[in-house]
Parts: structure tokens; C-alpha cells; sequence
């Protein structure tokens, strides 16, 4: 069933109440407005949203399931736990479900050639593997930061056939990648689509992301039905710009009985300023920034900040409109956890339940783990987990201080250079 837009559609201009809009240069207006006709066709058309779930199906291998944690719920106890899967999706993320869609977007267009911007490197893997299925040409953007700490990812991307371009401009993450993309895109908007891997920049982007996403929220909404018999208490989803979030989430927008929490992430501590917690820190301000109005941690003359995050997807410095909305609303509460919590959360899952989760999902996991001892042996909560957590093994193995690991890479490093 195609997902109700009416839900989470955005009103005047492409805004969710006071966030988002489209604030971009003159040159670029035919081609949003290309892009809006295109995902408002598709949107009208039934057999569009079929299409898309059978690539899904069929390519990507959804639906993914979810599981019940029978060992962390007896270990923590309280509230029984429960996990949405999006780990075992093709390519190991969320990420592929919004690029098949936005795939399937640039077929009907007759555009040849796809951009994309990566922080952790899950949607440049997608991208470039949906690139290589549909066989379009593919450029990757990515913070020179974010490619020396995801390396794995980068060669996958350079495998799938796509050319890898480390950004090198302020702080060499996330966000520059995306500027790095949006000058590209001016240049090259006749055959080129840029297809935005988070619910972030102007709109359609916010709408069109979460629209693929909310994939998640259906299946998740219908599985806890059938394996809790009821609807989860909360759900519990990490968020950067915040799509796999927002994919989940509207899944139970109308269900009242459920609270929705996203996760920012800590990094070192709040009060340290190395963090990337726009709303549970209270840090963000409203502001204007890479064509479209949320909230952003920037200083007081509108100045974008530093952020830290052990997770390379979520050190954004700004987030959706749709959750800022949210937010604003009291639908969404919004938590941190720090970089030891999410390390101790990973740890504690992987020992426990033989799950290894990203370390992006692993903030949802640390601060479900805070909160399920509070709660009855009669609630449920739904954990998503974004993407798996193979990706992050030299970060990871640095967090655990993993003497096993040092010496394979020192014994490897001395190989090469012989």
C-alpha cells in the first residue's frame, strides 16, 4: 500500500511548520521544479510504489525482520525488546531503501548520471550499487575525514564502479560533502540527478526521502502486531539528518499510545561543546543553511560549529524539518548518548544477542538500554537498527582498544611497505 502523504506531507513551500522550504539559487529552480513533477507523478501513480516495493523485494531483500531480544530483555529487564533489522538490507543499511526509490525517480526523468554525498559511507555504497544495477554513472562526495575513518566503504564505492571524491573544504565531513555536491549539481543539472541521502536540504528532498523510507514504518508497524501483539510503547531510532528515523517513525505518527525517541549523538559529553546534539542539547538555533531552514548548531553570527561524533553518519550539524517539526510538536523526544555509552551499547548487544549494529544505531541502543529497566514486563520497545555494524571495525577496534587488532594492522602496514 502507497504510503498517506496527507501524514507527513509538508505544508506552504515545502515547509513542516516553521522548517524547511527551498532556498536556492535562480539557476537551480527548473530543475526542483523538474524533481517536484516528477515525485508528484510518481507519487499518483500506483504502480510506481509497486514497482518500488518489488526492487526492494526482489533486490534489496525486504521485508527485513524484527527480533526479539530475548537475552538483553532478561539481562536489563523491565520493558521487553525488540529490534527492526535494517542491518540485513541489501548493501547493510536503511540507505538502499531510499536510493532504488530515487533510482527508479532518475529512470523516469532520463537522467544518466547520479551524485551523492556519504558521511559513514552507507549511502555512497547504496548509490553506487544502485548506479551499477541501473547502470547510470556515479560520483561520490565525501569529507577527506569521514574517508580516512571509513575506508572499507570507499572501496567498496571504487569497486561498484564509482568515482570517490574526498572534500577537503572547512571541516572535511558530512556537511561539506553536501556543498561539495550542490556546486556539482549546478554545473551538471541537465543529466544529472544529486540524490540527497538524508531528509535534509530543500524541498523535495525532506518529503521524497522520507516518502522511500517510510518503507520501514509499515513493515515494523504490521510485524509488532503480529510478533508482540500489540503496538510498541516506544520506539527508538538514531538520528543524523535523521532518515531512517523518520522512515520509522511514520510507521506510528497517528498512533498517540506510542512515544517516538530520536537519539542524537553526545560525543564526549554536552557540556564539552564535541557533540552533534542540535535538539537534546539545546544547542541548535534556527537557521538558513544548504537551501532549506531547521535547526543548526551554529554561534551567534549564524556560523556553523564543529561537531563530534564517534559515528560518522551522525556528526550533521543540522536535521530534518520534518523532525525539527516534530520536535516542536512534543511527537518526538529527543535524547543523546555518548560515544562510551554507544560503545558500551554495541558491546553489550553484540555479546548478548550476536547482533552487531552500527555504531550510528548503536546510540537508539544505548539509550533504549538506559530506559527499558524503568519500564513493565508488559511494555514493548522497538529499537531500529539503522545499518550493521562491519563498516565501523577500525573505529570500533580503536573504542575497544583491541591489542589483537593493532597487531594485525601493524603486521599488515610492514607487509605493504616491504
Amino acid at each position: 500500500m502507497s504510503p498517506k502523504l496527507p501524514v507527513w506531507a509538508p505544508g506552504r513551500e515545502g515547509y513542516f511548520g516553521d522548517f524547511g522550504g527551498a532556498f536556492i539559487p535562480e539557476m537551480l529552480h527548473e530543475t526542483f521544479a523538474e524533481l517536484r513533477a516528477a515525485f508528484e507523478n510518481a507519487c499518483d501513480d500506483e504502480t510506481f510504489w509497486q514497482s518500488y516495493v518489488d526492487v526492494t523485494a526482489g533486490y534489496g531483500g525486504r521485508p527485513t525482520p524484527v527480533t526479539f531480544c530475548e537475552n538483553l530483555t532478561r539481562k536489563l529487564g523491565g520493558a521487553r525488546i525488540y529490534v527492526k533489522r535494517e542491518d540485513l538490507n541489501h548493501t547493510g543499511a536503511h540507505k538502499a531503501n531510499n536510493v532504488m526509490g530515487q533510482g527508479l525517480l532518475v529512470q523516469r526523468m532520463g537522467k544518466k548520471r547520479v551524485i551523492a554525498e556519504t558521511g559513514a559511507g552507507q549511502h555512497g555504497v547504496a548509490t553506487a550499487t544502485m548506479a551499477a544495477r541501473l547502470g547510470l554513472e556515479c560520483t561520490i562526495y565525501m569529507g577527506e575525514e569521514d574517508v580516512a575513518r571509513q575506508h572499507p566503504n570507499v572501496f567498496w564505492m571504487r569497486q561498484l564502479g564509482a568515482e570517490v571524491i574526498p572534500v577537503t573544504d572547512g571541516t572535511r565531513t558530512l556537511k561539506d560533502a553536501i556543498n561539495a555536491c550542490l556546486r556539482d549539481w549546478a554545473d551538471s543539472m541537465a543529466d544529472t540527478h544529486y540524490v540527497m541521502g538524508t531528509v535534509c536540504g530543500p524541498h523535495p528532498f525532506p518529503q521524497m526521502v522520507t516518502y522511500f523510507q517510510s518503507i520501514i514504518g509499515q513493515e515494523a508497524r504490521a510485524q509488532m502486531l503480529a510478533l508482540a501483539g500489540k503496538l510498541p510503547d516506544r520506539v527508538y531510532a538514531c538520528v543524523g539528518g535523521g532518515s531512517n528515523a523518520s522512515g520509522i517513525f511514520t510507521g506510528f505518527l497517528d498512533d498517540l499510545s506510542t512515544e517516538l525517541v530520536g537519539v542524537e549523538a553526545g560525543g564526549k559529553g554536552i557540556e564539552t561543546g564535541e557533540h552533534a546534539a542540535r535538539l537534546a542539547g539545546g544547542k541548535g538555533v534556527p537557521g538558513v543553511a544548504q537551501g532549506y531552514k531547521t535547526v543548526f548548531l551554529q554561534n551567534e553570527e549564524g556560523l556553523m560549529q564543529d561537531t563530534h561524533s564517534v559515528a560518522a553518519g551522525l556528526d550533521y550539524i543540522g536535521i530534518g524539518p520534518m523532525l525539527a517539526d516534530l520536535h516542536e510538536q512534543g511527537r518526538v523526544r529527543f535524547e543523546s548518548a555518548t560515544d562510551q555509552e554507544v560503545v558500551d551499547a554495541l558491546r553489550l548487544t553484540m555479546r548478548s544477542e550476536g547482533i552487531i549494529p552500527a555504531l550510528e544505531s548503536s546510540h537508539a541502543f544505548a539509550a533504549a538500554f538506559r530506559e527499558a529497566p524503568s519500564l513493565s514486563d508488559d511494555d514493548a520497545i522497538l529499537i531500529n537498527q539503522s545499518g550493521r555494524g562491519d563498516k565501523d571495525i577500525f573505529t570500533v577496534a580503536d573504542a575497544l582498544d583491541d591489542e589483537g587488532w593493532k597487531t594485525f594492522i601493524r603486521e599488515t602496514a610492514a607487509r605493504y611497505a616491504r
